[in-house]
């Protein structure tokens, strides 16, 4: 139940170069720069519900059980199939152009994503 809770953005490396790579435009790279993306995560047992809350308000939620497929939505709205695995205290997943992982640290939530050499690694804080 680590990952339960309320989580916000406190600092992103890798961020401008990762957006890009996915062909993110630049204005909505501009305007994400430096919110603070707010997380909420609920598990019940194996089952999550995973939202992410972004600027303008627009939010995605995937709830998924660890070990089953499932289906899975990104913030542009493309829908796919995905198994969340859980192995020594991360949550992986991968994504249509990445992979995913995320885990708890030092009492934060690390989120890394990982596309080629490019890696996103977003650090948050409970609140």
């Amino acid at each position: 139940m680590a990952f339960t809770g309320r989580w916000e953005t406190e600092n992103q490396e890798g961020y401008d170069e990762f957006c890009k790579l996915l062909g993110i435009p630049d204005d909505i790279i501009e305007k994400g720069r430096n919110y603070k993306l707010i997380t909420e995560v609920t598990q019940d047992g194996e089952t999550f519900s995973w939202t992410q809350i972004y600027p303008t308000n627009a939010k995605v939620t995937n709830t998924f059980t660890i070990g089953k497929e499932c289906d899975m939505e990104t913030i542009g709205g493309k829908k796919f199939k995905a198994t969340v695995h859980l192995e020594g205290g991360k949550l992986s997943v991968t994504f249509p152009n990445y992979h995913h992982t995320s885990e708890i640290s030092g009492g934060k939530l690390i989120e890394t994503s990982k596309a080629g050499s490019v890696v996103l690694k977003r650090t948050s804080r409970k609140l």
